[in-house]
């Protein structure tokens, strides 16, 4: 085990390890299951954090930064509101409220509307940019965790329904059944296809984003959180648990091809898909890992971040990297 890893972790490895060895993690029983990765608790910094600093608001946490106006928006708690953040020049404009806060928020499209999926509220709220005004909050399932758009529609999964909601125009006009607690979504393939992580059944789903047929399942690790896409048919997971970052391929069928190795506790994940670069934060260490995101993904360096560096979020016009830190209510702003 790998120095650094915390009794808790310790403990989930095992057990999922055991799972998985005795037939595949999807084989056992919902009550056999160790419960869901969770970012580990950081410690205090040891080092400033590189690039810039900005104080936001109480607890951080999702966040998405919008390369046509320029926008980072992050999510807050207590009360639950949404900061709106001029992220070229680095300072807050406002903060509106929202039904509840969200661990991860996504873009419909450059420009917005933004996403966000109200955890405790049940519903998904489309949010205007830059103002922040609120166009809608759809009903959906329990308790949603991350959206994604995809053909023409919106995709939310239902951590404690265990299924993804498909919303268009303001309401719920599908919902598929998927393995247990949905966590990260990704869209690949163009928008085709929808990937779904299971992060109590600890695997990866790649369902069609037109017929809602599952058209692919495999095995992700021994403690799996969140994922992104190249856009094509490359999938990049985080197995928070297993201290690694897993490759699949969709093409010709869903497959986990590479593994890399990413001592401590890598929680949020970002792509940048116009310098095919790979953010990826790492919770026990307070680090940030900057990784090719290829075929053959390697690390290039780590820096020194926020406390607390549960997500991350990049612009790909010009290619700041934005980290949330959870502990002092901070954005933390890189240029590569």
């Amino acid at each position: 085990m790998l120095a650094g890893v915390s009794a808790r972790r310790a403990v989930a490895v095992a057990v999922a390890a055991v799972a998985c060895a005795a037939g595949g993690c999807g084989s056992a029983a919902p009550e056999e299951l160790p419960l869901a990765a969770e970012p580990e608790r950081s410690p205090p910094l040891r080092e400033p954090p590189a690039g810039r600093v900005i104080r936001v608001g109480r607890a951080p946490e999702g966040v998405v930064a919008d390369p046509r106006t320029g926008i980072v928006a992050v999510a807050l708690r207590t009360p639950d509101r949404l900061a709106l953040v001029d992220g070229r020049r680095g300072r807050l404009l406002r903060t509106v409220a929202v039904p509840e806060s969200a661990r991860h928020l996504a873009l419909v499209r450059p420009g917005g509307p933004l996403l966000v999926p109200a955890e405790r509220a049940g519903v998904l709220a489309e949010v205007a940019l830059p103002r922040g005004r609120l166009l809608a909050a759809t009903p959906v399932g329990a308790y949603p965790h991350d959206a994604v758009p995809a053909a023409g529609r919106v995709f939310v999964g239902d951590e404690h329904g265990d299924t993804v909601s498909v919303v268009r125009g303001g309401r719920r006009v599908g919902r598929v059944r998927v393995a247990l607690q949905p966590g990260g979504l990704a869209a690949a393939e163009r928008g085709t296809r929808v990937a779904v992580v299971a992060v109590r059944e600890r695997v990866l789903e790649l369902f069609d984003a037109r017929t809602l047929r599952r058209v692919g399942r495999a095995s992700a690790g021994v403690g799996p959180t969140h994922a992104v896409s190249d856009g094509g048919t490359l999938l990049f997971v985080v197995d928070t648990d297993g201290d690694g970052l897993l490759l699949f391929r969709t093409r010709p069928r869903l497959e986990l091809v590479r593994r890399v190795a990413l001592p401590g506790a890598p929680y949020g994940i970002a792509i940048d898909r116009v310098r095919r670069r790979l953010w990826v934060t790492l919770t026990a260490r307070n680090r940030l890992v900057e990784v090719t995101a290829n075929g053959r993904p390697r690390p290039l360096r780590e820096l020194p971040t926020v406390r607390q560096p549960d997500t991350v979020a990049v612009d790909e016009r010009t290619g700041r990297v934005f980290v949330t830190g959870r502990v002092a209510g901070t954005l933390q702003l890189v240029d590569p």
